[in-house]
């Protein structure tokens, strides 16, 4: 199916359907969540076909259950999110009476990449749902199981008229961008990220971007080096770094390299379990590095100094890059260099250590002790800051972003306001007066 046709087909059964009632949404929140779980078996089986080789429970972690969870989450508090919130009516304008309330934006279209291909797809849908929307998902080509996979899941669970998959290359997502969807999401690289914008401008399709960044992890002198290793390790090597989130840079603020090197060679973390897809990428960036290799299959960690295209460009694979760092303060410049990240991670941070790191930085999340799983939270808003994208995902974050915030007031017969309806009188122009001070 084209972009257009898919866009086409949704918009007619909004016509003729009307957009799912809360009982509705809750119900296809509910068939989601069964029909991931039933096919986590297939689902790992896939991914690990797509990637050459994908660790079995980082699929069923970070693909099946964080999405099952969501899904769950959303239906268990839909109807508190979509209840009208009470506005406040200043003394002129009573007895008048106002609320808000969120109501569908129609049709959502889905960018999702290859790196999480079910969780990226399925975690935005549903937000997109919960709100009462129709979804429109283009999977990555790069990851064709899956994205068969998906198909499956979203016709047994909403059906063609709730949702649809767009498969294709390049050129179908160039169009697929392109569309004027009610509401786009895109998660992907920052370049990328770039592109989709432009191409939604034409139309003023409101746009949410999960984009990329450099996710610095600071250790700072108060740190357990052991357990602060171990930690950025294991967050590192989860999908072998292939995550937006992923540590990328290690600043070291009163630590050394070398010892930051041996208490990672002592935490046995090494091995990833997941082929890299991109060898080539990280063969340039690393190209004046040296990388001590932590693991000795093929698929394992390496550390590296924070030069060249290794501290210029996001890493996104097996490989840290490790900076020393004289101070503090040289470590908020080293972030303050570098576009804003969707995390910064901290370790051994005293109060005022974390305080200082919060107000000298921008970034989606600041997350103290340890990396990565604050994702897996469904009830945190996700998303990044400046180049690493903008708008929330996840939760009532996630449902208020695919919402139209629509505001309502009821008015009564008799306001002190229309004291200076026209005509106006003179008492009505000295109040006017008096009201602004002359």
């Amino acid at each position: 199916m084209t972009p257009e046709g898919a866009l086409a087909r949704l918009r007619t059964a909004e016509a003729e359907d009307g957009a799912p009632d809360i009982a509705q949404r809750r119900a296809l929140l509910a068939a989601l969540r069964r029909a991931v779980l039933s096919r986590a078996e297939a689902i790992a089986e896939a991914a690990d076909a797509d990637f050459g080789g994908r660790d079995r429970e980082d699929t069923l972690l970070a693909e099946v259950l964080v999405t099952a969870e969501a899904a769950a989450y959303s239906r268990r508090w839909l109807r508190d999110w979509a209840r009208p919130r009470p506005a406040a009516i200043g003394l002129p304008f009573l007895p008048a009476r106002a609320w808000t309330e969120c109501v569908p934006k129609g049709v959502v279209g889905i960018m999702a990449p290859w790196n999480y291909p079910l969780q990226l797809a399925l975690m935005p849908a549903i937000d997109a749902i919960a709100a009462g929307n129709r979804v429109a998902v283009k999977p990555s080509e790069a990851t064709p199981r899956v994205a068969a996979l998906l198909k499956e899941i979203l016709r047994e669970a909403w059906g063609p008229r709730i949702a649809v998959v767009v498969q294709g290359g390049p050129e179908v997502a160039r169009d697929f961008a392109a569309q004027p969807w009610d509401h786009l999401v895109f998660t992907g690289g920052t370049a990328t990220g770039r592109k989709v914008m432009r191409a939604a401008a034409d139309n003023l399709t409101p746009l949410t971007l999960e984009l990329g960044g450099k996710c610095p992890a600071l250790v700072l002198p108060g740190a357990d080096l052991a357990r602060a290793a171990h930690d950025i390790l294991a967050a590192k090597a989860v999908n072998a770094g292939q995550t937006c989130i992923a540590p990328d840079t290690v600043l070291l603020v009163g630590h050394t390299a070398a010892d930051f090197l041996r208490a990672a060679q002592a935490a046995g973390l090494g091995e990833t379990g997941t082929a890299t897809q991109n060898p080539a990428r990280l063969e340039r960036l690393s190209a004046e590095a040296t990388i001590a290799w932590l693991g000795p299959a093929a698929r394992n960690l390496g550390l590296a100094a924070a030069r060249g295209g290794l501290d210029e460009e996001e890493i996104f694979g097996p490989i840290l890059a490790i900076e020393e760092c004289p101070a503090l303060a040289w470590a908020l410049d080293w972030i303050a260099a570098h576009p804003h990240p969707l995390a910064i991670y901290l370790f051994g941070a005293t109060a005022a250590e974390e305080e200082a790191v919060a107000a000298g930085t921008k970034s989606g999340a600041l997350i103290a002790g340890r990396a990565l799983e604050y994702a897996a939270v469904p009830s945190l808003p996700f998303g990044g800051a400046g180049a690493s994208g903008f708008g929330r995902r996840n939760g009532e974050a996630g449902f208020r972003e695919l919402s139209h915030i629509r505001t309502r007031v009821r008015h009564g017969r008799f306001s002190l306001a229309r004291l200076l309806d026209r005509p106006r009188g003179d008492f009505a122009r000295r109040l006017a007066r008096r009201l602004v001070g002359l």
